[in-house]
């Protein structure tokens, strides 16, 4: 074998620039980025309102809008559990204090690392720390609400643009390639279109499910504000891997800060584990996996990545766009090896919770058709 170090050179080279770009680059990228998502979604929306007989203007105009009302009703639903749990934050708060006091104590009396102190003068030296930090914690929420604002903004102008000159783009990117090449250009471009409209409407059935299976478990457990808590969880699970986690501790938090009773934060989280056992080898591989079709280690590699790079942004976002490179890399002879890295088709071996989840499931299938069968013929004897 031969091995090039030119080529080598330009590999490295090329990922070095890519992920400068990408650091460099993000107060734009990241927008940009969010705004194609959002079009692949309101892509057959738009195509919808044209078959009315709109323009293309019109027919962006409206499916933007219809996302936003969609978006502004939600936050209507959840806005009276959100004011009812800032009112309690309060009271919340003093209670994280204490038992964040009565933790220090215990493990300085153990393990002595601070001179000895009584609870309320640790209590008051927290609460004048937090005091002083009031400034600079402000002036951050301020900061970061304003780029937020603007890069939400900034989606939307991007997502409209996109909509009503897609077709241009389409054809200048195929133009790129030589003639007889621009057919299969433009199938990958669709494709790529294909995938990542698929994975997105399949998470966003991901969410309503889990969070009306959240909501509806936390409202018989009897914890506050179980819808908020449910759909929280559900929208935080969007995230692969940490954001199931991270949307199950906040409940359990508040459950074990606000009640008295142990068992509420442990059954809590017992159902929290099952909704997530249910998700991961049921409904993601089902509803999601299909469409997604890049193997475990490509998506972890592709969280951390984005988390390096964009953060939050980049952990939510980089998984559909590596299964849109595995698309791209498909067409290009000398990429298909990096198609092979990412894909799941060399990962024959069939997950064992799978299959004895898929089995439990058809035999729930077969239950219910006798028990239809047996109902259908008792009403037909009741009415003869």
């Amino acid at each position: 074998m031969h091995l090039s170090f030119q080529k080598v050179f330009y590999v490295i080279a090329t990922v070095v620039g890519i992920f400068t770009i990408l650091i460099l680059a993000k107060v734009v990228l990241i927008p940009v980025a969010f705004a194609f998502l959002i079009a692949f979604i309101l892509f057959p929306v738009a195509r919808k309102f044209e078959s009315w007989g709109t323009n293309e203007i019109v027919s962006a105009l409206l499916s933007i809008l219809s996302l936003i009302l969609i978006i502004g009703g939600a936050i209507f639903l959840f806005s009276n559990q959100i004011i009812q749990l800032s009112e309690n934050l309060t009271d919340f708060k003093l209670k994280i204090l204490n038992v964040f006091a009565d933790t220090t104590l215990f493990i300085n009396k153990n393990i002595a690392f601070l001179p000895q102190l009584e609870k309320g003068e640790l209590l008051d030296k927290i609460k004048n720390w937090l005091n002083e930090s009031a400034g600079t914690l402000l002036s951050q929420t301020f900061s970061r609400t304003a780029n937020l604002i603007f890069g939400v903004l900034s989606s939307i102008i991007y997502t409209f643009l996109i909509l009503i000159y897609r077709k241009g783009l389409v054809r200048a990117l195929v133009r790129f390639y030589p003639e007889e090449h621009r057919q299969r250009a433009f199938k990958m471009f669709k494709t790529v279109q294909k995938v990542g409209q698929q994975y997105l409407f399949g998470m966003m059935v991901i969410v309503l499910i889990v969070g009306l299976v959240n909501s509806v478990g936390l409202l018989i457990i009897g914890i506050d504000n179980p819808f908020l808590f449910g759909f929280l969880a559900a929208i935080l699970a969007i995230i692969p891997y940490a954001g199931t986690t991270l949307g199950a501790a906040i409940p359990i938090l508040y459950s074990f800060i606000t009640y008295d009773s142990i068992w509420m934060p442990i059954t809590i989280a017992i159902f929290f584990w099952l909704v997530q056992v249910i998700e991961s080898n049921f409904l993601t591989p089902k509803i999601v996996g299909g469409n997604l079709k890049i193997n475990a280690l490509t998506s972890i590699l592709s969280i951390i990545i984005g988390a390096l790079i964009w953060g939050i942004v980049g952990m939510i976002i980089f998984l559909p766009f590596a299964a849109m490179l595995k698309v791209v890399c498909e067409e290009y002879d000398k990429l298909k090896p990096i198609a092979l890295l990412i894909g799941d088709q060399n990962y024959n071996k069939k997950d064992v919770n799978n299959k004895f989840i898929d089995k439990w499931f058809n035999k729930l299938k077969i239950w219910f058709s006798k028990f239809r069968t047996t109902l259908k013929k008792r009403i037909k004897l009741m009415n003869e």
